[in-house]
Protein backbone atom coordinates (compact mmCIF):
# COMPACT_ATOMS: atom_id res chain seq x y z
CA UNK A 1 0.00 0.00 0.00
CA UNK A 2 1.25 3.45 -0.90
CA UNK A 3 0.28 6.97 0.12
CA UNK A 4 0.38 9.60 -2.62
CA UNK A 5 0.09 13.33 -2.11
CA UNK A 6 -1.30 15.14 -5.15
CA UNK A 7 -0.48 18.86 -5.28
CA UNK A 8 -1.75 21.06 -8.09
CA UNK A 9 -1.45 24.70 -9.07
CA UNK A 10 -3.16 26.31 -12.05
CA UNK A 11 -0.08 28.13 -13.38
CA UNK A 12 3.67 27.77 -12.90
CA UNK A 13 3.77 31.27 -11.42
CA UNK A 14 1.90 30.07 -8.32
CA UNK A 15 3.57 28.43 -5.31
CA UNK A 16 2.92 24.78 -4.58
CA UNK A 17 5.02 24.59 -1.41
CA UNK A 18 2.11 25.17 1.00
CA UNK A 19 0.23 22.13 -0.33
CA UNK A 20 3.33 19.94 -0.10
CA UNK A 21 4.03 21.11 3.44
CA UNK A 22 0.44 20.48 4.58
CA UNK A 23 0.40 16.95 3.20
CA UNK A 24 3.87 16.07 4.52
CA UNK A 25 2.86 17.29 7.98
CA UNK A 26 0.08 14.69 8.13
CA UNK A 27 1.64 12.00 5.92
CA UNK A 28 5.43 12.31 6.10
CA UNK A 29 6.02 9.23 3.90
CA UNK A 30 3.66 10.37 1.13
CA UNK A 31 5.00 10.24 -2.42
CA UNK A 32 4.36 13.77 -3.67
CA UNK A 33 3.02 14.30 -7.19
CA UNK A 34 3.05 17.91 -8.42
CA UNK A 35 1.38 19.47 -11.42
CA UNK A 36 0.69 22.90 -12.91
CA UNK A 37 -2.62 22.50 -14.71
CA UNK A 38 -6.17 23.83 -14.67
CA UNK A 39 -8.53 22.28 -12.14
CA UNK A 40 -11.54 22.44 -14.43
CA UNK A 41 -10.48 19.27 -16.23
CA UNK A 42 -9.28 15.87 -15.04
CA UNK A 43 -7.33 15.29 -18.24
CA UNK A 44 -4.00 16.24 -16.67
CA UNK A 45 -0.77 14.37 -17.53
CA UNK A 46 0.55 13.77 -14.00
CA UNK A 47 -2.89 13.01 -12.59
CA UNK A 48 -3.51 10.46 -15.36
CA UNK A 49 -0.25 8.70 -14.48
CA UNK A 50 -1.21 8.60 -10.80
CA UNK A 51 -4.72 7.37 -11.58
CA UNK A 52 -3.32 4.44 -13.56
CA UNK A 53 -0.68 3.66 -10.93
CA UNK A 54 -2.89 3.75 -7.81
CA UNK A 55 -4.33 0.39 -6.78
CA UNK A 56 -6.63 -1.07 -4.13
CA UNK A 57 -5.43 -0.17 -0.65
CA UNK A 58 -3.52 2.93 -1.74
CA UNK A 59 -4.32 6.40 -0.45
CA UNK A 60 -4.39 9.70 -2.35
CA UNK A 61 -4.16 12.85 -0.23
CA UNK A 62 -5.23 16.32 -1.37
CA UNK A 63 -4.79 19.58 0.48
CA UNK A 64 -8.40 20.43 -0.45
CA UNK A 65 -11.16 19.21 -2.74
CA UNK A 66 -10.36 22.01 -5.21
CA UNK A 67 -6.97 20.40 -5.88
CA UNK A 68 -8.76 17.27 -7.12
CA UNK A 69 -11.32 18.99 -9.30
CA UNK A 70 -13.18 22.26 -9.76
CA UNK A 71 -15.90 20.62 -11.82
CA UNK A 72 -18.68 19.24 -9.62
CA UNK A 73 -19.97 16.46 -11.86
CA UNK A 74 -16.55 15.29 -13.01
CA UNK A 75 -15.13 15.47 -9.48
CA UNK A 76 -17.89 13.41 -7.90
CA UNK A 77 -17.76 10.85 -10.71
CA UNK A 78 -14.02 10.42 -10.15
CA UNK A 79 -14.56 10.18 -6.39
CA UNK A 80 -16.95 7.26 -6.87
CA UNK A 81 -14.58 5.55 -9.31
CA UNK A 82 -11.70 5.69 -6.84
CA UNK A 83 -13.95 4.61 -3.97
CA UNK A 84 -15.18 1.58 -5.93
CA UNK A 85 -11.56 0.65 -6.75
CA UNK A 86 -10.80 0.53 -3.02
CA UNK A 87 -8.57 3.62 -3.06
CA UNK A 88 -8.78 5.87 -0.02
CA UNK A 89 -9.21 9.61 -0.67
CA UNK A 90 -8.23 12.18 1.93
CA UNK A 91 -9.01 15.90 1.83
CA UNK A 92 -7.12 17.72 4.57
CA UNK A 93 -9.45 20.73 4.55
CA UNK A 94 -12.69 18.75 4.07
CA UNK A 95 -12.25 15.59 6.18
CA UNK A 96 -16.01 15.12 6.40
CA UNK A 97 -16.01 13.81 2.82
CA UNK A 98 -12.99 11.51 3.06
CA UNK A 99 -13.78 8.04 1.72
CA UNK A 100 -13.46 6.57 5.22
CA UNK A 101 -16.29 8.85 6.36
CA UNK A 102 -18.36 7.95 3.33
CA UNK A 103 -17.73 4.25 3.95
CA UNK A 104 -18.94 4.54 7.54
CA UNK A 105 -22.11 6.21 6.39
CA UNK A 106 -22.81 3.32 4.03
CA UNK A 107 -21.85 0.54 6.45
CA UNK A 108 -23.43 1.88 9.64
CA UNK A 109 -26.93 1.31 8.42
CA UNK A 110 -29.80 0.85 10.82
CA UNK A 111 -30.26 -2.89 11.36
CA UNK A 112 -33.39 -4.56 10.08
CA UNK A 113 -35.83 -6.06 12.60
CA UNK A 114 -37.71 -8.57 10.49
CA UNK A 115 -40.98 -6.72 11.11
CA UNK A 116 -43.04 -4.15 9.29
CA UNK A 117 -40.82 -1.51 10.88
CA UNK A 118 -38.19 -2.52 8.34
CA UNK A 119 -40.06 -0.56 5.69
CA UNK A 120 -39.32 2.59 7.68
CA UNK A 121 -35.75 1.57 8.47
CA UNK A 122 -35.04 0.87 4.82
CA UNK A 123 -36.12 4.43 4.04
CA UNK A 124 -33.84 5.74 6.78
CA UNK A 125 -30.88 3.81 5.35
CA UNK A 126 -31.50 5.15 1.86
CA UNK A 127 -31.72 8.64 3.29
CA UNK A 128 -28.36 8.27 5.08
CA UNK A 129 -26.70 7.08 1.88
CA UNK A 130 -28.23 9.93 -0.12
CA UNK A 131 -27.14 12.41 2.54
CA UNK A 132 -23.53 11.19 2.39
CA UNK A 133 -23.47 11.51 -1.39
CA UNK A 134 -25.00 14.96 -1.24
CA UNK A 135 -22.30 16.16 1.16
CA UNK A 136 -19.62 15.05 -1.29
CA UNK A 137 -21.36 16.64 -4.27
CA UNK A 138 -21.81 19.85 -2.30
CA UNK A 139 -18.07 20.11 -1.64
CA UNK A 140 -17.27 19.81 -5.35
CA UNK A 141 -20.02 22.27 -6.25
CA UNK A 142 -18.56 24.78 -3.81
CA UNK A 143 -15.17 24.35 -5.46
CA UNK A 144 -16.74 24.90 -8.88
CA UNK A 145 -18.53 28.01 -7.61
CA UNK A 146 -15.25 29.48 -6.38
CA UNK A 147 -13.90 29.34 -9.94
CA UNK A 148 -17.04 30.95 -11.35
CA UNK A 149 -16.90 33.70 -8.73
CA UNK A 150 -13.22 34.35 -9.48
CA UNK A 151 -13.90 34.67 -13.20
CA UNK A 152 -16.81 36.99 -12.52
CA UNK A 153 -14.71 39.22 -10.24
CA UNK A 154 -11.98 39.32 -12.89
CA UNK A 155 -14.46 40.36 -15.60
CA UNK A 156 -15.95 43.02 -13.34
CA UNK A 157 -12.49 44.31 -12.42
CA UNK A 158 -11.48 44.62 -16.08
CA UNK A 159 -14.74 46.37 -16.96
CA UNK A 160 -14.31 48.83 -14.06
CA UNK A 161 -10.70 49.54 -15.02
CA UNK A 162 -11.70 50.27 -18.62
CA UNK A 163 -14.48 52.60 -17.49
CA UNK A 164 -11.87 54.46 -15.43
CA UNK A 165 -9.65 54.80 -18.48
CA UNK A 166 -6.99 52.32 -17.40
CA UNK A 167 -5.01 50.33 -19.94
CA UNK A 168 -5.75 46.58 -19.82
CA UNK A 169 -2.94 44.41 -21.07
CA UNK A 170 0.02 45.48 -23.15
CA UNK A 171 -0.45 48.43 -25.49
CA UNK A 172 -0.16 47.57 -29.16
CA UNK A 173 3.26 48.42 -30.51
CA UNK A 174 4.87 48.67 -27.08
CA UNK A 175 8.00 46.55 -26.76
CA UNK A 176 8.04 44.13 -23.83
CA UNK A 177 11.53 43.47 -22.47
CA UNK A 178 12.14 40.27 -20.49
CA UNK A 179 15.19 38.26 -19.44
CA UNK A 180 14.28 35.76 -22.14
CA UNK A 181 14.13 38.39 -24.89
CA UNK A 182 17.41 40.00 -23.78
CA UNK A 183 19.25 36.67 -23.87
CA UNK A 184 17.66 35.66 -27.19
CA UNK A 185 18.70 38.95 -28.80
CA UNK A 186 22.27 38.44 -27.63
CA UNK A 187 22.28 35.05 -29.33
CA UNK A 188 20.74 36.45 -32.52
CA UNK A 189 23.36 39.21 -32.63
CA UNK A 190 26.10 36.62 -32.15
CA UNK A 191 24.96 34.08 -34.77
CA UNK A 192 22.81 35.90 -37.37
CA UNK A 193 24.54 36.97 -40.59
CA UNK A 194 22.52 40.21 -40.39
CA UNK A 195 24.62 41.16 -37.35
CA UNK A 196 27.91 39.62 -36.12
CA UNK A 197 27.43 36.00 -37.18
CA UNK A 198 27.34 33.78 -40.25
CA UNK A 199 24.07 31.84 -39.90
CA UNK A 200 21.00 32.16 -42.08
CA UNK A 201 17.65 32.98 -40.49
CA UNK A 202 16.56 29.33 -40.49
CA UNK A 203 19.78 28.09 -38.90
CA UNK A 204 19.83 30.95 -36.41
CA UNK A 205 16.25 30.19 -35.36
CA UNK A 206 17.25 26.60 -34.64
CA UNK A 207 20.37 27.65 -32.79
CA UNK A 208 18.56 30.12 -30.54
CA UNK A 209 15.43 27.95 -30.21
CA UNK A 210 12.82 30.52 -31.19
CA UNK A 211 9.56 30.29 -33.09
CA UNK A 212 9.54 32.02 -36.49
CA UNK A 213 7.31 34.93 -35.46
CA UNK A 214 9.27 35.59 -32.26
CA UNK A 215 12.58 35.43 -34.10
CA UNK A 216 11.59 38.02 -36.69
CA UNK A 217 9.97 40.19 -34.03
CA UNK A 218 13.23 40.30 -32.09
CA UNK A 219 15.24 40.98 -35.25
CA UNK A 220 12.94 43.87 -36.15
CA UNK A 221 13.25 45.35 -32.66
CA UNK A 222 17.04 45.01 -32.78
CA UNK A 223 17.24 46.92 -36.05
CA UNK A 224 15.04 49.66 -34.63
CA UNK A 225 17.18 50.03 -31.51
Amino acid sequence: MCVYGYCRISTKQQSIERQIRNIKTEYDTAVIITEAYSGTTMNRPEWNKLYKKAKTGDTIVFDSVSRMSRDADEGFSLYEELYNKGIEIVFLKEPHINTTTYKKALQNNVSMTGTNVDYILEGVNKYLMALAKEQIKLAFKQSEKEVEDLHQRTREGIATARLNGKQIGQKQGVKLTTKKSIEAKKQIRKYSKDFDGQLSDVDCMRMVGLARNTFYKYKREMKEE
